[in-house]
């Protein structure tokens, strides 16, 4: 018979603080869509040569106990030349449950697990608003949610390390 004295391993304690561990989707939508294209009709006219550029922007918050809304804000603008083709805006947001996840595991799970999965949704909308706005197809290349927030940590740790020698 085993002894129920024994000292747990650390891969046993890993285990059991991983099982206390709760992720759930409660829902996608999309909280805002915008679409502007300022030089229409002339644009349709021209042979566009698009440059693209994407800005995006995630933001978590708390709405209930273990509840978290996490909104990924895309904004896609296309020029020709120096001429705007279109403007793009979309919030996409997630309703997720979240439980007995440390602090900062928390904010790893806001800051890059989340908007990774709210992505390809906003991806889906951007791509659908301007072929409805009678361009082409625009297909936003993957993002590296990971390496976005990992940047964005140490962003925050250098500031601090400034303003405490300041």
């Amino acid at each position: 018979m085993a002894d129920n004295d024994t000292p747990q391993t650390s891969d046993q304690q890993a285990s059991s603080e991983n099982a206390e561990q709760q992720f759930a989707v409660q829902k996608i939508y999309t909280k805002d869509i915008s679409f502007e294209s300022p030089n229409a009709p002339t644009i349709f006219t021209e042979q566009l040569q698009p440059q693209i550029n994407l800005e995006l922007n995630s933001n978590g918050k708390r709405v209930a106990d273990d509840v978290y809304e996490v909104v990924l804000a895309l904004t896609v603008t296309v020029k020709h030349e120096e001429k705007t083709a279109y403007l793009i805006e979309v919030q996409q947001s997630g309703v997720f449950y979240i439980k007995g996840f440390n602090r900062d595991e928390l904010g790893h799970m806001l800051g890059s697990f989340c908007p990774e999965m709210l992505f390809p949704y906003a991806r889906e909308v951007v791509s659908d608003i301007a072929t409805r706005g009678g361009f082409p197809q625009l297909l936003l290349a993957p993002v590296n949610f990971e390496a976005l927030y990992a940047k964005h940590l140490a962003d925050q740790q250098q500031a601090a390390t400034e303003s405490a020698e300041q």
